[in-house]
């Protein structure tokens, strides 16, 4: 599972960094978060290829979505064919249509537009959900995003399955997949007595523009990545209050209450247009999890599984 950010910045875009819009590819597949205004350059400058099957909005603020009518004519541009699915918050569905037809324009291929409640599933894929989650921002509805894998067979023990006189060959396969084997003398060997517990899969959160809310916290339990809005340092709380946003020691604690292995801060001010290190630390001194770090546009970010011998 690989991220790439697109656009971390905040609503005042920077030379350095774009608005909101981050993507996820898993086995394949490829998920947008927001679609913040050129994301579809951004998408052609670090090479992320246009093969996006679905896009998740966390709400409708112009940073997070201006760059959808952009994306559709390009992806038309490009003779797609296959449909693709838009999500968004209670209350979005004819904006977001609105924006797909933007002046006028007609896609020649299908745009599925569909609003999702918080705490539902926006998606239920091959081996994944993409769970919705609420969050508090200024004059928005608006909810996060939680991609949550499916747990994964236990690991094949292969030395006790000899020892228990399993052949190695094709009753390996049929034990690993659950089917019990009989041997040639007549003995049944079930896959519990040879199959650790299952293991769990891969979990990417993603928050949007919001204050510190419990529901972040309960979105899945130990993300391996957290992507939560860090847009001020603490010396800006007042104003973090005020607009609805967090601060990078604020998304830290909620990291740790959420038992986040890394966090990534992003939709930073444009006050730290020079220089982000200040968000940076702040989260680090707070965080008790592996790492926190603010990505600059372009970083991609391999999401490992929680066991590390994957």
């Amino acid at each position: 599972m690989r991220v790439t950010f697109l656009g971390t910045g905040g609503a005042v875009p920077t030379t350095e960094r774009a608005p909101s819009a981050f993507l996820v590819e898993r086995e394949g597949e490829r998920l947008l978060f927001d679609c913040g205004e050129g994301t579809q350059r951004q998408m052609m400058r670090f090479g992320t290829g246009f093969s996006v099957s679905h896009v998740f909005v966390t709400h409708l603020h112009g940073d997070h979505v201006l760059g959808i009518p952009g994306l559709i004519q390009t992806l038309d541009f490009n003779d797609r064919e296959s449909a693709i699915a838009i999500h968004g918050p209670p209350g979005s569905k004819g904006h977001l249509k609105n924006l797909v037809e933007a002046g006028g324009y007609r896609p020649g291929f299908p745009v599925n537009v569909h609003e999702v409640r918080p705490g539902g599933v926006a998606l239920d894929g091959d081996g994944y959900e993409v769970r919705t989650f609420a969050t508090e921002h200024r004059n928005a509805s608006s909810m996060g995003y939680a991609l949550v894998e499916d747990d994964r067979r236990g690991r094949f023990d292969r030395e006790r399955a000899e020892e228990l006189g399993v052949p190695v060959g094709p009753k390996f396969g049929q034990l690993h997949n659950g089917e019990s084997v009989e041997l040639d003398d007549g003995t049944v060997i079930e896959p519990d007595q040879v199959v650790g517990d299952p293991r769990p899969g891969r979990r990417f959160v993603y928050t949007g523009d919001t204050r510190p809310v419990e529901a972040a916290v309960d979105a899945t339990a130990e993300p391996d990545l957290l992507i939560h809005d860090a847009t001020f340092g603490a010396e800006w709380a007042g104003r973090a209050q005020q607009t609805g946003h967090s601060t990078a020691r604020e998304a830290a604690e909620i990291a740790n209450r959420a038992g986040a292995t890394r966090l990534a801060l992003t939709h930073i001010s444009s006050r730290y247009a020079g220089d982000a290190g200040p968000i940076e630390r702040e989260a680090k001194e707070a965080f008790d999890g592996e790492t926190a770090f603010v990505p600059d546009d372009g970083h991609t970010f391999e999401v490992p599984y929680p066991d590390t011998e994957e």
